[in-house]
């Protein structure tokens, strides 16, 4: 802390001027008036005034308020040979120095105040300091204890408050220095997990495309073959669309090897096929004995995405009533097939368990980008009767729609 800041520290609201204000004024009024009036107490006054006046200082600039305040008791040292009423505002000058002035310089307050407390003692009691009796010297032993208890205590009480606060803002600064790493940690988390899934997606799209992308290359080439007893045209057509084909297969694998790309291993294609509707009964009730499946209509004929994303949500549903609605959870599955759209219901009776409110949702998230990139919504959100419900409706028109 550099001098500036030392005799004016920063901090003082209005609220604290207006505080400090009403102190220095009450205790002028209570303290000055018995003097006014009187040519030998003129200095009294005076010395009064300069003891509780500078109180208005005590916040904006203590060391200040230090220093007037000793002038003034020094001055009524001088013209009073008893102690005044004004000296109230010592044990208030102690603690607002303990509390507002940082490091060694706010034991001034205990060095100035040992001084005054000897000497104050000495003209109150002792006359001739070559001749003291017993009785002055026990009276002086009584107004030291007191003047030193008027310094000391109150220096105590405001060191005190001022290392608590001191404590309890530091407190403050760590919890939010933690919360401000906490939240950047999930920012990284969530980022990390959405990062996870849209790989696992470009994974899946990959298998779709690459395998139909595959068979068009193979009836592309048997169409060519046919075509050799064709026109010309016809031909060249056919080897158009082979090349393509290949190129566009080439150049998917590339891009999407990029997103899978993992230190020391190779991009391979997989042609595993993927899941199909037709396959989420056996995924249902070989999840648990406890899920139940209900299916309301037939499977329309639709695209390989829009089955994976069926198939996905079913899964990734069942998994978090397996991992957050508790042991005892029981899961219904409704599938409703219709001309225009596909209806997933995914109820359980869980009650939950400890901790699951603090897990972030990215399997709820990944599972809304699935849906949203079909056209379709999601719907997440505990039930009024407990457990959770999760419903997905998927259009069938445009991208969902089979070929």
């Amino acid at each position: 802390m550099n001098l500036r800041e030392s005799l004016f520290p920063p901090g003082a609201s209005r609220h604290d001027w207006a505080f400090d204000g009403a102190l220095a004024t009450s205790l002028a009024l209570l303290t000055v008036p018995p003097y006014w009036g009187s040519a030998q107490s003129t200095w009294a006054m005076v010395s009064s005034l300069l003891l509780v006046a500078p109180l208005v200082l005590r916040r904006h600039s203590p060391l200040l308020m230090l220093a007037l305040v000793s002038l003034g008791a020094l001055l009524q040292l001088v013209v009073s040979e008893l102690p005044l009423p004004s000296l109230v505002a010592i044990p208030v000058v102690s603690y607002s120095m303990a509390r507002w002035v940082a490091g060694p310089a706010a034991r001034a307050v205990v060095v100035i105040g040992s001084a005054g407390a000897v000497l104050g003692p000495l003209r109150w009691v002792i006359d001739d300091l070559s001749h003291v009796s017993l009785r002055q010297g026990v009276w002086f032993v009584l107004a030291w204890f007191v003047c030193m208890g008027l310094v000391v205590t109150p220096y105590a009480i405001g060191r005190r408050v001022r290392e608590e606060t001191d404590a309890h803002e530091h407190l403050v600064a760590t919890a939010e220095e933690r919360y401000r790493a906490l939240i950047t940690e999930r920012e990284q988390l969530a980022r990390l997990a959405e990062s996870r899934a849209r790989t696992q997606i470009a994974r899946e799209l990959h298998d779709i495309v690459a395998h139909s992308l595959s068979v068009m290359i193979v009836q592309a080439e048997g169409g060519r073959a046919l075509a050799a007893k064709k026109p010309e045209a016809a031909t060249q057509a056919l080897t158009t669309i082979a090349d393509t084909g290949r190129e566009a297969l080439m150049e998917m694998r590339r891009i999407l090897g990029v997103l899978r790309a993992e230190p020391g291993q190779a991009d391979q294609a997989d042609f595993t096929p993927a899941p199909r509707l037709t396959d989420i009964p056996e995924l249902v009730g070989r999840t648990s004995d406890r899920f139940r499946l209900t299916v309301n209509g037939q499977p329309p004929r639709v695209s390989p995405a829009l089955e994976l994303t069926v198939y996905r949500v079913v899964q990734e549903a069942l998994t978090n009533v397996l991992k957050h609605a508790g042991p005892d959870a029981r899961a219904s599955v409704t599938l409703t097939y219709s001309t225009r759209e596909i209806i997933v219901d995914v109820l359980d009776n869980g009650t939950g368990l400890p901790g699951a409110t603090s897990d972030p949702g990215h399997g709820l998230r990944g599972m809304n980008e699935r849906v949203t990139s079909m056209g379709g919504r999601l719907v997440a959100r505990p039930r009024p009767s407990g457990g959770f419900q999760v419903t997905v409706v998927l259009p069938l028109s445009g991208a969902g729609a089979g070929g």
